[in-house]
């Protein structure tokens, strides 16, 4: 990884400092690689749609095969499951993923332009959801289903606040109390700054081989994908999924058994052959406190509306029964779009190779990647020892 900050530097030169030390922890060289993936960020301008290429570029032409992904917050996951599967189908030994951003000051806002047939450029114009509005919503729903609180929320700052103050890559260093959380502005209510994770600059990059390869070449510490889930929702989506405003009706047709965000833990879980029992540690997408309560319930670790026990009994810290965010998550990252599925991933790594110093898992041996981005792109990666 490239630490996350603000370094106001172009993406692509995050994205190269991470490749480098990929493949350095690989024992690998450049020129080795057969397949870059590049996953896509969409604030830099031409080159941004083309991470692939400027990706490769920057590294310096090989010929080597190139591919290039968009997915939102999904993007370094779904370029992931691209190179992962070139190397299942057996044409190439070696596959490089790299996602990289810069971001603007400030929370994200619609891309320039008058676009009225463009959803999310609708659900700012029309609607003014910017992120944390959405946020906000499902915080309210939490505390209006289960009588969740503010402390509730705060709980979970201050544990990845924990996580993140041991984590050299991640942008915020310090422990927070929940009476700095509480006492932090109010943003969109009921979450308040330190509720909402921070926009970021920051890259992060994986190198896939296959187990010949890695068998060949003696590559000790390697860790192996057991699946990577790219669900997209099932008809009727009974819940809002920005940046659509309404949701599907369920009059004719019921919904689903699963919702969206448990179905892409569910598919990972059922294609790895696992479950969330297994699991020693999972990276979640905090992009508020309250969504990642959310998530403990979509991938299995508790039943609806008992999220809130897990914060409260430490079962999530590190430490805890299956810890979640080891890395600190969003809260001590901040987004940088194209690369934090790629992130999660890298946590997964150290942790399950048992080299996360101050923040190890003990004991790790599975560990689920769970992330979401807009306009239906859901991702899961199941890493095992």
């Amino acid at each position: 990884m490239h630490p996350w900050g603000k370094w106001g530097r172009p993406f692509q030169e995050y994205g190269v400092a991470a490749a480098r030390a990929a493949l350095a922890d690989a024992g690998l060289h450049w020129t080795d690689v057969q397949f870059l993936v590049g996953a896509d960020t969409i604030r830099n301008g031409y080159p941004g749609f083309v991470a692939g290429a400027t990706f490769a570029q920057a590294l310096g032409w090989t010929g080597a095969r190139i591919a290039s992904c968009y997915a939102a917050c999904a993007s370094g996951a779904q370029a992931l499951d691209i190179a992962r599967t070139r190397v299942l189908a057996g044409l190439c030994d070696v596959a490089l993923v790299v996602g990289a951003d810069t971001t603007p000051k400030g929370f994200f806002a619609p891309v320039g332009g008058d676009r009225p047939d463009d959803p999310d450029w609708l659900r700012f114009r029309l609607l003014g959801a910017a992120n944390p509005a959405y946020f906000a919503l499902y915080a309210r729903r939490r505390m209006a289903l289960y009588g969740e609180t503010g402390e509730d929320f705060a709980a979970v700052k201050v544990k990845n606040a924990h996580a993140g103050s041991l984590n050299p890559n991640a942008r915020y260093r310090s422990r927070v109390t929940t009476a700095d959380v509480l006492a932090s502005p109010m943003v969109a209510d009921p979450l308040r700054l330190m509720d909402i994770c921070a926009t970021s600059d920051g890259g992060a990059a994986l190198v896939i081989v296959s187990e010949a390869f890695a068998r060949r070449h003696g590559m000790a510490g390697a860790v192996r994908i057991a699946a990577v889930s790219t669900v997209t929702p099932t008809f009727p989506n009974t819940a809002v999924e920005l940046p659509v405003i309404a949701t599907d009706s369920s009059a004719s047709v019921p919904p689903p058994e699963r919702g969206f965000r448990a179905s892409i833990a569910h598919e990972a879980y059922a294609e790895a052959g696992l479950g969330p029992e297994d699991l020693s540690l999972a990276e979640v997408y905090d992009l508020s406190t309250a969504l990642e309560l959310d998530w403990y319930e979509d991938i299995g670790l508790c039943p609806r509306g008992e999220a809130a026990k897990l914060i409260r009994s430490g079962e999530t810290a590190l430490g805890g029964r299956v810890p979640v965010n080891p890395s600190g998550g969003l809260a001590s990252l901040g987004e940088a779009i194209p690369a934090q599925a790629l992130a999660q991933v890298c946590e997964l790594t150290w942790q399950l190779r048992g080299t996360a110093g101050a923040r190890q898992v003990r004991g790790a041996r599975a560990g689920l990647a769970a992330n979401q981005g807009l306009f239906g792109h859901g991702s899961a990666v199941l890493c095992t020892a």
